[in-house]
């Protein structure tokens, strides 16, 4: 990858015609996160949140086709492989990516969330060849199953991230397989939505976005989950059945890699004539705690504000700066010398912060909150 230039990023997948799911959600997912995607369509169906109506398979040699252009002259520093369409077109992929080094992720495609299947024994037979040559492979639940199960595969090492969408239970745990003795999982609160088409397929292109831009496999799938849970949370709610996401309102709380200023909280006298002051230049109320002297504003690009009241109006601003790496950013400026008034510690609002001085006495918090800065348990 050329010095300063996005990642590029191979999508091999089926064409949505309604736009949630498939090359198109993948190409939202890519260019949101500051990469670039290229495409080689398998199939296109005609869909939309009800259902698919229909699908038709691209010829393997033209999906073969549109590999080797992309290769040869843009060059690829991670795959993407989602529906396949069959057998054949599954066992030529295997064939035209064996020969390549960067990462491949495979989000095993069988049923759309509307429950059509794009998928048939064959072609679940030869997806064996393609998780061989995955870096990681994305199963939901009945995919896992669909696969000969969570036993088999792990006897036979491929790498594993099993999604924990469709189990029952108010939380959603995601787990990481990736040897005997090296396994992670992430749990949080399930987001309850029915815009929830192209989830799969959102997460998995996500993670290869990440690792083609040189991130590590863990802090890659923490900021693809990330990015789908804001996706979620900002769907528009489009259509009668499983609607969109809302890729396009995720802001930079999932794309920004390194330290983003985000967020401030000045302190105020007046809780009620501050709130209307703000509420009247254009930034919308999320959080309003008059008990706390407590008010969280956001603005239309995703940054927040807060105000909260105190007397001493002197020392009370403080500049919040976000890292997805809060702990080891932190050892790193201990290590150079920085004073810290607090080291790291979750705090009781959902967010985990460290605080020192600036040379001036101004409070510097540095934090980590993900989606709880824009969606608290107690947003309005």
């Amino acid at each position: 990858m050329t010095k300063g230039a996005a990642a590029r990023i191979l999508i091999i997948a089926g064409s949505d015609s309604g736009g949630g799911a498939g090359i198109q959600a993948d190409i939202k997912t890519v260019t949101m996160l500051g990469g670039h995607a290229m495409t080689a369509v398998t199939a296109i169906t005609a869909q939309n949140t009800l259902g698919v109506d229909a699908v038709h398979m691209v010829p393997t040699q033209m999906v073969i086709d549109q590999i080797s252009a992309v290769v040869s002259d843009i060059g690829v520093d991670a795959v993407k492989i989602g529906m396949i369409g069959n057998a054949d077109t599954a066992h030529a992929v295997a064939d035209s990516l064996c020969y390549h080094s960067f990462p491949i992720i495979f989000d095993p495609v069988m049923v759309a969330t509307s429950g059509a299947v794009l998928a048939d024994a064959d072609t679940i037979s030869a997806f064996e060849r393609l998780m061989r040559l995955a870096t990681l492979t994305t199963p939901n639940l009945p995919e896992l199953e669909a696969l000969g199960g969570m036993d088999a595969l792990r006897a036979r090492r491929f790498p594993l991230l099993l999604k924990g969408g469709h189990a029952e239970g108010d939380d959603i745990i995601d787990a990481l397989h990736l040897a005997p003795g090296q396994s992670e999982s992430w749990r949080d609160a399930r987001i309850h939505t029915r815009s929830t088409h192209g989830t799969g397929c959102t997460l998995a292109t996500a993670i290869a976005t990440g690792l083609g831009q040189g991130m590590e496999l863990v802090p890659a799938i923490e900021r693809a989950r990330l990015f789908v849970r804001l996706a979620l949370r900002d769907a528009p709610g489009l259509g009668q059945g499983h609607g969109p996401m809302g890729h396009q309102s995720v802001r930079e709380d999932a794309m920004v890699s390194g330290p983003s200023l985000n967020h401030v909280t000045a302190g105020c006298r007046d809780y009620s004539a501050s709130v209307n002051f703000y509420k009247a230049l254009g930034l919308a109320l999320i959080v309003d705690s008059p008990s706390n002297g407590y008010a969280r504003f956001q603005a239309p690009n995703g940054v927040t504000f807060s105000i909260y009241q105190r007397d001493d109006i002197a020392t009370s601003t403080i500049l919040y700066f976000e890292s997805k790496r809060l702990d080891a950013w932190v050892t790193e400026l201990a290590s150079q010398g920085f004073a810290f008034e607090q080291l790291p510690q979750d705090e009781s609002w959902g967010w985990r912060e460290a605080r020192l001085l600036d040379p001036a006495g101004n409070m510097v918090c540095l934090y980590k909150a993900g989606e709880n800065r824009r969606y608290p348990a107690w947003r309005i």
